[in-house]
């Protein structure tokens, strides 16, 4: 049993604060908090995603798993029910629709997603607009045709899955993008390999792109590659939510690292 993200969640308590329209100086950070982090409006697409949810938890089937990162501290058995996979690797809700939001706020057009695994978290990344193209990967073929099969029965047709290793697809699929707008890495759970995808997409960054980075604190490598990740010279305002990081590149923004209570 990995205890590293208990540890670490102890110390994010005692930096963390609810900067609930508080304490809050940057105009953009105070944006980003009250109209994206807290707003609660339920978008119909909420609704949707949440019928896949109970379709995945309830499913019977199951499938043989690639793994190509650091794996799963829960599942160990490459042999797994979809049932399992979800409850160990779904994106929880509040946070899929949080995604849901930094789309809609952002305006992104070219989203890259590193770790499809069932697809829920591609779906909040692609329901907001179908102006938004979403380049999801996934390393594992079999989860991802689950994850494919799913798309095509809701329609969203703006979501290009492609499978392999990350270290593979990316560069190819960065060569076809001019910025990327939103980066959500969620998978490959280790320092260096997240560094070096953290520096790929870094050359495609624009001035309002968005980088999220998901479990953190999931182990000390992480943290470490987080750390250089929201110190990199080339970012300015930096946001850790426990679960997920986020970095932004907004050159008429002041140097800012917030600790956020969510």
């Amino acid at each position: 049993m990995n205890l590293y993200p208990a540890k670490s969640y102890l110390k994010y308590l005692l930096k963390a604060r609810h900067y609930k329209g508080h304490g809050i100086h940057s105009p953009f950070m105070y944006e980003l908090v009250s109209e994206v982090l807290w707003d609660k409006h339920p978008y119909y697409s909420f609704s949707e995603i949440e019928k896949y949810r109970k379709e995945l938890l309830n499913s019977k089937k199951v499938i043989h798993v690639s793994d190509f990162g650091a794996g799963s501290h829960k599942l160990k058995n490459n042999i797994r029910k979809i049932s399992d996979i979800y409850s160990s690797a779904a994106i929880k809700r509040k946070y899929g629709d949080f995604l849901f939001r930094l789309v809609l706020r952002f305006n992104s057009q070219t989203t890259v997603e590193l770790g499809t695994s069932l697809g829920v978290s591609t779906m909040y990344l692609a329901y907001p607009g179908k102006q938004n193209r979403v380049f999801t990967i996934e390393g594992c073929p079999e989860t991802a045709d689950v994850a494919r099969g799913a798309f095509k029965r809701q329609g969203l047709s703006n979501v290009n899955l492609l499978t392999g290793r990350f270290v593979d697809v990316l560069p190819v699929v960065l060569e076809d993008i001019e910025v990327v707008d939103l980066l959500f890495v969620d998978g490959h759970h280790e320092k260096d390999a997240t560094l070096e995808y953290f520096r790929m997409c870094k050359e495609k960054a624009g001035n309002n792109s968005v980088f999220v980075f998901d479990d953190i604190h999931w182990s000390e490598g992480m943290e470490e590659a987080w750390e250089e990740i929201h110190n990199d010279r080339d970012v300015t305002v930096s946001a850790d939510l426990y679960q997920l990081g986020l970095v932004f590149f907004c050159k008429e923004c002041k140097k800012q690292h917030y600790v956020v209570r969510y």
